[in-house]
């Protein structure tokens, strides 16, 4: 509740800013036509020297030598703009004279001008409201408050610096400050952002962390516009300032994204790389590049803006699919549409060229290209929608919904107690369904009583328990009710509400339907599981030895790992070993042996090789010097080999420990192995520290990193980077394993051993 109230307060004053400078931009823009004549003043009188819309001018009758005499209705003289800037900008009424004496009056409509009309007033002002309408979605459907808040933030001043364009280069002050402060505010935004987004991705941020000392620039670029409507001679030079800081910016951000994407190479940073780079190259290389150095423009400012249309709202995509689907798959669909959007787009453009490319401009032409471009990739996404409402099929079997099965089946599938399975199974349907309320409800039949598994009561009539089927899902009120499970003494059932009604798509009620088999058939296994445990319990209280059917799943397995040794030497060193016996009886029997003794090199080396690998089963089979030279000798070769491969600084100590049962030399080695080995492919650190002590009853293992950490209670619940292993090996030796780490923050992990205790710690604890 507290962070939502932040998010409004933070949320209401912006959009509020945005529509009093929305609104004020948009009506300056539709106040007068855009048309930035060019004149020069001789003998007293304003002359027409260059036309930037030169077909409109064609078809007003406006020619160069024309002299202006009024701009609506009023003398040329009074316009303020021509002390430092020889151009008439916008008007809506000329006088022109003619070089004959003859005097027009000349009445200019938006739509004379298409190109200034769709540029500078139609776009602009979709986008303005587009934008507001997104920026809404996001503020109610958002998932992480602080995210939601910048990328809001972020669209809002990109909207702005899009809208007030055109403004400023009509040199209205409040245009020029706003266009100002929020190019350069964007990119700050932008850079706030992604600094939130890795940690909430959970990958390491490659630049500084304080972000805010950032936000100096836009307050500098606010000053700048201030100073150009003060003293409009400098607006040039300023400009040219405010284009550099925009550049340098841009300049950091790329290269941080492209230093993550090459160093994590993760799906989120190659879709924020293209979203960035693409749409700004051509407002980078083909405007803002030129004007800096060349004081010339390659494209109008105009055109290449008309990119920048593409990343706010590969943003949103960005956002939106985190939470929703599979974003690899929606990448590679994308990808597929451009294809054939772009070959239809050249084609299409070629053939208006040579049909009509006299009778229209570069502008217009490149407005109609980047026009039917878009149109067909929104075309092609519509077109997927009404297929598969029409067809009544899975549309997407490869993409989102099939996926995110799998995916809850493989999260649901890990646990190991009935009430954790429910558990997660309600969270993954609540997730991925955006329901607010979902939870497992349990009917008992010894009580005839409705319970769920966090312990709330619900009014459901006991006859629509006893009439489910399984599977089936039926809508009661304003909720869903799907049957999940039934045994002799319960009967379970999905309940899925929400706070106003609900209706679950067709490809969503498949979804459930199917992870509901899904769960019916884990519960079944869950229980079993339960089961043996209870009766393992029960056994070791009555210490009467291990089942004969336990024995023998053990002896089973050993044959296996025996057997899967076998496999793996026959088809690697064997082979090797056979191909020497081959090369050595060929030359045996040979007549010629001028060349032995190169051939006899060769199978030197090869068998040299053989050894190794040997060597390498060897030791994973059983460590090194571990028994002839005793613990440390064994950590110290480990330490060694990983020193060779590692790229962060080691450091270690060893105590001589003096254990009485032996098997704790082998597993302190295996602890050390697993360690050091997930410093090498996770941690991304620069030091690590591991430390083997001494204590009186036992030992203590000590490690510590600086790489980029994780989350204890993800890493736990997944199974990764072999902690779950670690843990067991402890246990098994009545240990404590404690683990500390947080993203970007290291890790660090403790592990205590008593020898000779007889307390059991089924428990892995972590802090």
């Amino acid at each position: 509740m507290e962070l939502k109230t932040v998010h409004s307060k933070l949320f209401w004053p912006a959009i509020i800013l945005y529509l009093i400078l929305g609104f004020y931009l948009n009506y300056v823009n539709y106040s007068a036509p855009f048309i930035e004549i060019e004149v020069e003043k001789e003998d007293g009188q304003w002359l027409v020297s260059q036309l930037y819309y030169e077909d409109w001018a064609e078809s007003q009758n406006i020619a160069i030598g024309d002299v202006i005499l009024t701009v609506d209705e009023h003398p040329i003289d009074h316009l303020k703009q021509l002390k430092y800037k020889s151009k008439i900008i916008s008007a809506n009424e000329l006088t022109v004279m003619k070089p004959s004496g003859n005097i027009m009056n000349i009445h200019i409509k938006h739509i004379d001008i298409p190109q200034q009309f769709l540029y500078i007033l139609i776009v602009p002002a979709c986008y303005y409201f587009l934008t507001l309408f997104v920026a809404f979605y996001l503020h109610f459907k958002q998932r992480n408050s602080k995210l939601a808040d910048l990328l809001i933030l972020f669209m809002l001043s990109v909207s702005l610096a899009y809208v007030s364009s055109g403004v400023s280069g009509r040199l209205n002050a409040i245009g020029i400050i706003v266009n100002r402060s929020s190019m350069v505010l964007c990119l700050i935004l932008l850079l706030h952002f992604l600094r939130n987004y890795f940690l909430f991705v959970k990958t390491n941020w490659v630049f500084m962390n304080n972000i805010k000392r950032f936000y100096i620039f836009p307050l500098i670029a606010f000053i700048l516009g201030c100073i150009g409507t003060i003293y409009p001679t400098s607006n040039n030079i300023l400009s040219n300032v405010v284009l550099a800081i925009f550049l340098i910016l841009l300049l950091i951000i790329s290269s941080i994204l492209l230093i993550s994407y090459f160093k994590y190479s993760s799906p989120q940073l190659k879709i924020l790389l293209s979203s960035i780079l693409i749409p700004f190259l051509p407002f980078l290389f083909l405007y803002a590049l030129p004007k800096i150095l060349f004081d010339t423009q390659i494209l109008s400012a105009e055109i290449c803006s008309l990119f920048l249309l593409l990343i706010p709202f590969s943003f949103i995509f960005t956002q939106v699919t985190e939470r929703l689907f599979d974003i690899e798959y929606h990448i590679t669909r994308l990808r597929y549409y451009v294809i054939f959007s772009l070959t239809f787009t050249l084609w299409f453009t070629v053939g208006l060229y040579f049909i009509a490319g006299r009778y229209l401009t570069m502008t217009v032409m490149s407005g109609v290209a980047f026009f039917t471009f878009t149109s067909l990739v929104i075309l092609f996404y519509v077109k997927e929608k009404v297929d598969y409402r029409k067809r009544k099929i899975l549309f997407s079997t490869k993409g989102d919904y099939i996926h995110q099965l799998y995916t809850a089946v493989d999260k649901i599938g890990k646990t190991i107690k009935i009430n954790e399975l429910l558990e997660k199974f309600a969270y993954e349907v609540s997730v991925h369904l955006e329901l607010e309320d979902v939870f497992v409800l349990t009917y008992n039949y010894d009580t005839n009583e409705f319970t769920t598994i966090v312990g709330e009561n619900i009014t459901i009539h006991p006859k629509i328990m006893e009439e489910i089927r399984l599977g089936e899902i039926r809508r009661v009120d304003k909720v869903y009710v799907a049957f999940l499970h039934q045994d002799a003494h319960y009967k379970r059932a999905l309940v899925l509400g929400h706070n106003n009604t609900i209706h679950l798509k067709d490809e969503e009620l498949l979804w459930l339907e199917l992870l509901l088999l899904y769960v019916n058939n884990f519960i079944e296994n869950t229980k079993l599981v339960e089961e043996l445990l209870e009766e393992l319990k029960h056994m070791k209280q009555a210490d009467d030895g291990q089942l004969p059917w336990l024995n023998k799943l053990l002896w089973l397995r050993f044959e296996e790992e025996k057997y899967q040794l076998a496999q793996e030497l026959h088809d690697t060193n064997l082979q090797e070993q056979l191909h020497i016996a081959r090369e050595v009886d060929v030359l045996v029997n040979a007549k010629n042996t001028t060349d032995i003794q190169g051939e006899l090199a060769k199978i030197h080396i090869q068998m040299v090789t053989s050894l190794h690998e040997l060597r390498s089963y060897c030791e994973n089979l059983k460590p090194p010097l571990l028994d002839t030279l005793g613990l440390n000798a064994a950590l110290e070769k480990l330490i060694r080999k990983v020193q060779e491969r590692a790229n962060f600084l080691l450091i270690y100590t060893i105590d001589r420990l003096y254990l009485e049962d032996e098997r704790m030399n082998l597993m302190i080695y295996r602890l050390f192995q697993e360690l050091l080995n997930n410093a090498l492919k996770h941690s991304y650190a620069t030091s690590v520290e591991i430390h083997l002590k001494e204590k009186n009853d036992g030992f203590e293992i000590i490690y510590s990193d600086d790489g980029v950490g994780c989350n204890v209670e993800d890493i736990i619940v997944a199974e990764s980077m072999g902690i779950r292993g670690m843990q067991e090996r402890v246990k098994a030796f009545n240990g404590h394993f404690y683990i500390d780490s947080h993203i970007n923050k290291g890790m660090s992990i403790r592990i205590t051993v008593k020898e000779g205790s007889e307390a059991l710690d089924y428990d892995a604890h972590s802090g």
